[in-house]
This record gives structure tokens, sequence and C-alpha cells, in this order.
């Protein structure tokens, strides 16, 4: 398909996918003349990646083009794949719960240590991933408020959490191919993430009205 048809397929108009394919977004087209080049469906795959980055998650350009780059990497192994491209992507704002001070942080540390092995969880180490630093400050932020943060109690939400990595895991095994499947991988973190916020905030308000309205 031309320029034209694939700005009318994708509903992004042909000066933006010009944009991405001179920041290296898009692969080129294949060139069928000296001004034109014909584009394929791996093009409107990529384009709604992009999109799913940068406008819904806000994502800047250079963020975008590593997450991508990681896309692309065929020399890694699936697991490395899937894992360095979406550990690329941004996580959560840091909390600000009052100023930091190293007890609360050891306790977390040592907390967070200790949930992961009790659920079995030795992928990731301290410092190889921004999720586990974001949970070490997210729990010392509970620590330094004081609120509810033992390890049954983390235990619970991590369980409800790998129930849902295994519905990530299953939309991504049923895409065709490996690029494919990174490509879900990645896009599926960023706009699910929204979804599952949602759904626990509209099941809050289900269980506070069976715990505490006026029909309970």
């Amino acid at each position: 398909m031309r320029l034209s048809e694939l700005s009318a397929r994708s509903g992004v108009p042909t000066a933006t996918i010009k944009f991405y394919l001179r920041e290296k977004l898009l692969p080129p087209g294949e060139r069928v003349s000296a001004t034109q080049a014909a584009y394929g469906q791996e093009h409107l795959r990529r384009l709604r990646l992009v999109r799913a980055l940068i406008q819904v998650g806000r994502m800047p350009v250079a963020t975008a083009r590593e997450v991508l780059a990681a896309v692309d990497d065929e020399g890694m192994d699936q697991h490395t794949r899937l894992g360095v491209a979406t550990w690329a992507l941004p996580g959560p704002a840091p909390l600000r719960g009052g100023e930091r001070d190293e007890e609360s942080h050891e306790a977390a540390r040592r907390d967070v240590a200790a949930l992961l092995d009790r659920l079995g969880w030795h992928e990731c180490e301290p410092g190889t991933t921004p999720a586990y630093d974001t949970l070490v400050e997210a729990v010392a932020a509970l620590v330094r408020l004081g609120y509810p943060c033992d390890i049954p109690h983390l235990a619970r939400y991590a369980h409800a959490a790998a129930e849902a990595a295994e519905t990530d895991l299953d939309l991504l095994e049923s895409q065709e191919n490996a690029t494919e499947q990174v490509e879900a991988g990645v896009a599926l973190t960023v706009l699910y993430e929204p979804v599952l916020l949602s759904l626990r905030r509209l099941a809050q308000a289900e269980e506070s009205a069976r715990r505490f309205g006026s029909g309970s």
C-alpha cells in the first residue's frame, strides 16, 4: 500500500507517519520508485504500537525508540527480549509520602526480598528492573506512613498480580510470531495498566457497597 493508504487505514496523518519514519520509530517501506515506497501489514501493526506508546503511554520519542529497538532485537531469547522491552517502559510516578529515611527503606528492602522469596519469584534482583525499585519505594512509603504492608498482606496482592500475568502471557502466546508477541507485550502493558487500575477501583466501590452500604 502507498503512504496515503497506510494513513487512511491506520487513521494516522501522513505528516505524522513521515515524522515516525524520520525518527526511526517505523521501518522504511519497500522502495518502488525514486519518490514512493510500499508499506505492508507490519507497518500497520507497528503504527498501532507507536501510537500506544506515544499517545496513550505519553512516552518521549527517545524512550519509544529504545523500547522498539528491544522489540526488534532478534538476537535475544524471547524471555529476555520481552523483559528488556517492557522494563524500558516508564513506571508509575514516584510516591511522595514525606521525607525519605533510610530506616523505612531498609525495612522495605527486607520485606520485598522476603516477599519474593516466599513467592518463589527469583527472576529479578535489586537494581535489575525499575519495577523492583518502585516496589521498594512504595513499601517504604507504606512503612513510613504506618499503613498495613506486612508480608502476608502484600502476598495477597502478589497472587492477584500473578493471575493477571498469566492472562497477559496467554494473550501474547496467541500472536503469530515472536516479534508480534513482543509488540503485543509492550502495547498491552501500556494499554491494560489503566484497565487494571479502573477495574480495581470499580471493584472497591462494589465491595464498599456490600460491606458499608445501606443494604448491608
